[in-house]
């Protein structure tokens, strides 16, 4: 089973889980601040479950790549969507500021 480690927690999940399901389940803050009450509950159209993610997750989608080309976000920065990604190994999670989770400053690392 892989396991995720985020905001200092470690945890094991299904391969092939989805990623923001994992963090939610297990008590991570996924959202930044109105983006707790205001986001698209998954559907991949908000952009605001964004995390670095590091290790063996599903490549990026058209609709993940169609909403990271938007503003905020930039389709070059190591970002993806929480909702639009599955685990497939190991995996470090950062989460970054900003409503949208595109900020240059951590919130959160995988340590805490």
């Amino acid at each position: 089973m892989p396991q995720v480690t985020a905001q200092g927690k470690t945890f094991d999940c299904e391969m092939g889980a989805n990623l923001r399901q994992v963090l939610l389940a297990n008590g991570v803050d996924v959202y930044n601040g109105a983006a707790k009450t205001v986001n698209c509950h998954g559907l991949g159209t908000c952009g605001t479950c964004a995390v670095q993610v590091e290790g063996e997750a599903s490549e990026a989608g058209w609709r993940e790549k169609a909403r990271r080309s938007l503003p905020p976000h930039k389709i070059d920065r190591d970002r993806r969507l929480s909702c639009q990604t599955k685990v497939l190994g190991d995996l470090r999670i950062t989460k970054y500021d900003g409503v949208w989770g595109s900020g240059d400053n951590q919130v959160w690392t995988p340590e805490g």
